[in-house]
Order: structure tokens, then C-alpha cells, then sequence
């Protein structure tokens, strides 16, 4: 979807963009192959090929987050499929008060295919969270962009966070999905284990005091927890990013006939 992806030159918004794909523009290749595009003058159509080429190069060369800025953040989902391998999904638990009065008790982050659980007073330090993150270039969360991620950046002043950012809760709310991310999982079927079904975010919070007060069994419910809200959003992602690509994407636009061509 990057590759199809005009809304970050200078003075293209959704319109313009659908434009181009409706009329067979649906990559930067073909952008650039064009000598002409309708309604654009020779020295704007100049212009959009040398950012396109930049582009490009920076795509070559793995280099993505040289767009990030540029992109609106409601469609970093783009970049899901270019990251893929540098995707880091991350789920947070916290004490339950403000980042002012709390803490960050325990940060669970999946990427490339482990699962890991960082834990308040354990190994959940600014220098090993921050050397996790330095492996991500795209970030995957449910409400973070309102919740983990400010929290986390108040916590550990001075964190770098990845330059992308796809809210699985924002991209619900596109696909007509509604509720938290435990309503989401059980309308898309995704079940969890008897041990930690039912259980939500204030859960979590007593569950952290009682092990705080030695209770082990706490502890694995915790982080059971935090583990499947963590991994869960893989599928979410997954699935999500198909989703927008159907409805919001180029293929939603275009005929059959050069959708075929488009997809071979």
C-alpha cells in the first residue's frame, strides 16, 4: 500500500488521490511513466516525480522513516505491510492512577515472533525498553496513541518512540467496529484462556497489587493477560490492515479489469 500512496506530496489529500487510482494511476511506477497527469501542470508533475523518486529510494533502502513525518497518522496503517518485519506490537499495564501518581507496571511487546514481558522492578528499565523499540520501525496498539504511548513517554522522559504508528482503535472505528479491544476480540471470535477470561484493565491492577504482596498466582494471571493483549493484536493487525486496503485502498475504486493487472 505504500507504493500506492500519494497523500503525503505536497497539496494531495484523499481526493486528488482516489482521482489517480479511478483513472489507472495506482502505483509510483506508473505515476512516474506517465508524461501527463490531468490537472497538473508540467512543473508540479516535475516536482511530484522527484519527491516519488526520494520516495522510492528511501523504500530501496529501508529507510521509511524518512516519510513518517509526512504521512497523516490516521494512515500510518499503510506502512503496516512494508514494516512487517519491523513491526512491534505493544501492550501496556500501569497502576491504574495518572502517569503523575502512577507507574507502568509491566510493558508486553511482540516483535519478530517473540513475546516479551518487562516488568516494573525487574528488567523494565528506560535503557532495555528503549533498546527493544531501537528494533521497531512501526508500532502496533490499541488506544496507544491516547493511552500506552503517552503514558510510557511520561514515564521514561526522553524514550524514542518508532516513527510509525498504527492504533488499532482508531482503524476500527473506520471499519464500523465498536468497543474496547475484549468486545472487538469476541466479535471477531478470538478466544481466551479459561485463566484469564473475563478479566480487564482494573483487573490488572489488583492482580499487580496482589503480587506485590507476594502472591505468585497473581503474577502469572498478569502477565497472561498482558501476553494475550499483547499477541492478540498481531491477528488484529493482520486483519485490519486487509480490511482498510479492501474498503479505503485503490482496489476499491478500480475496475476489475485493471484490478487484475494491478494485483498479478
Amino acid at each position: 500500500m505504500l507504493t500506492s500512496s500519494f497523500i503525503f506530496l505536497p497539496g494531495v489529500g484523499p481526493v486528488t488521490e482516489r482521482r489517480w487510482w479511478q483513472a489507472g494511476v495506482l502505483t509510483w511506477s506508473q505515476f512516474l511513466a506517465q508524461p501527463a497527469i490531468h490537472g497538473l501542470s508540467t512543473a508540479r508533475k516535475q516536482w511530484y516525480d522527484a519527491e516519488l523518486q526520494a520516495a522510492q529510494s528511501f523504500a530501496d533502502h529501508g529507510e521509511v522513516h524518512q516519510l513518517a513525518s509526512r504521512f497523516p497518522r490516521r494512515e500510518h496503517w499503510r506502512l503496516y505491510e512494508t514494516c512487517r518485519s519491523h513491526v512491534g506490537y505493544l501492550d501496556i499495564e500501569t497502576t491504574g492512577t495518572s502517569p503523575q501518581e502512577g507507574d507502568v507496571t509491566v510493558v508486553g511487546l511482540h516483535h519478530h515472533g517473540r513475546t516479551l514481558s518487562l516488568v516494573r522492578g525487574d528488567d523494565l528499565t528506560a535503557e532495555r525498553l528503549q533498546s527493544e523499540l531501537d528494533h521497531c520501525d512501526l508500532l502496533v496498539t490499541f488506544f496507544g496513541s491516547v493511552f500506552d504511548l503517552p503514558y510510557l513517554c511520561a514515564k521514561f522522559p526522553g524514550l524514542q518512540l518508532p516513527p510509525w504508528h498504527f492504533d488499532l482503535c482508531f482503524a476500527a472505528r473506520r471499519l464500523a467496529l465498536q468497543g474496547g479491544l475484549k468486545r472487538i476480540e469476541e466479535e471477531l471470535g478470538i478466544e481466551r484462556s479459561a485463566a484469564i477470561q473475563g478479566l480487564d484493565g482494573w483487573d490488572a491492577v489488583r492482580l499487580w497489587s496482589q503480587w506485590c504482596h507476594g502472591d505468585r498466582i497473581a503474577r502469572d494471571q498478569l502477565l497472561a493477560y498482558n501476553r494475550a493483549d499483547t499477541e492478540h493484536l498481531v491477528f488484529l493487525a493482520d486483519r485490519f490492515s486487509e480490511d482498510l486496503m479492501t474498503q479505503l485502498g485503490p482496489s476499491s475504486l478500480i475496475s476489475p479489469t485493471i484490478h487484475q493487472a494491478y494485483t498479478r
